[in-house]
């Protein structure tokens, strides 16, 4: 989802009403395969999916739109999307957890090459201000708001996994007398809030970062 790392931790039941009561035919035929296997299409419909909820989101709210407007965005039958997700919840939970194992991923490959702590951080802020465009973090707090608590508790879970990965970094440089801090975890608040800025270049950044933590 993911905005980015910064505004990602800064953000967030049931069927659709559409769905919901709603008669579905006891018949249907069977949706049509778009990858070379059942797993492949899985994924490709997913992404599909993902990206049809993007481009829908430029266009209107999420309150605004219905599982039948992301299966015709996405190219595919309205009830088969409901052999991927269940709601527009489910949509928007699997979408962040996706884009945050893509840049955990991205993220661990990276810091394998780090060199102490210093090093790690700097591989981090560069790394998020690097994916900013690619990745997509999060929507914003309008739409988290109107999210079930079971859906936004899920997301907090991968929000979590990025922070950790902050949080060591900040931990193994103060076990190796690199960094100076006081408060863990307010220094991960701010380190993420320099990381949400737009107005400073990429090296401005990671020098007050670095700086802020006494490297």
């Amino acid at each position: 989802m993911v905005t980015s790392a910064g505004a990602f931790t800064e953000c967030f039941g049931g069927l659709s009403g559409e769905v919901r009561g709603a008669h579905l035919p006891y018949i249907t035929t069977m949706p049509k395969i778009i990858g070379g296997s059942l797993e492949e299409h899985r994924e490709q419909t997913r992404r599909r999916v993902f990206e049809a909820l993007s481009a829908l989101l430029a266009e209107r709210s999420f309150d605004a739109l219905t599982m039948a407007d992301l299966a015709a965005e996405a190219g595919i039958g309205r009830t088969a999307i409901y052999n991927h997700f269940a709601d527009k919840d489910a949509v928007v939970v699997a979408f962040a957890s996706a884009e945050t194992d893509r840049y955990l991923a991205r993220l661990g490959a990276a810091l394998d090459r780090a060199d102490g702590p210093a090093d790690a951080m700097r591989i981090y802020v560069n790394e998020h201000l690097d994916s900013s465009e690619e990745f997509h973090f999060g929507f914003g707090p309008e739409l988290y708001g109107m999210l079930s608590r079971e859906s936004i508790a899920e997301i907090r879970e991968h929000v979590v996994a990025v922070e950790s990965v902050l949080r060591t970094i900040i931990d193994d440089g103060v076990a190796a007398g690199v960094f100076t801090v006081d408060d863990v975890t307010s220094t991960m608040a701010l380190v993420h809030s320099s990381l949400s800025t737009r107005r400073v270049t990429p090296a401005a950044v990671e020098t007050y970062v670095l700086r802020a933590l006494g490297a």
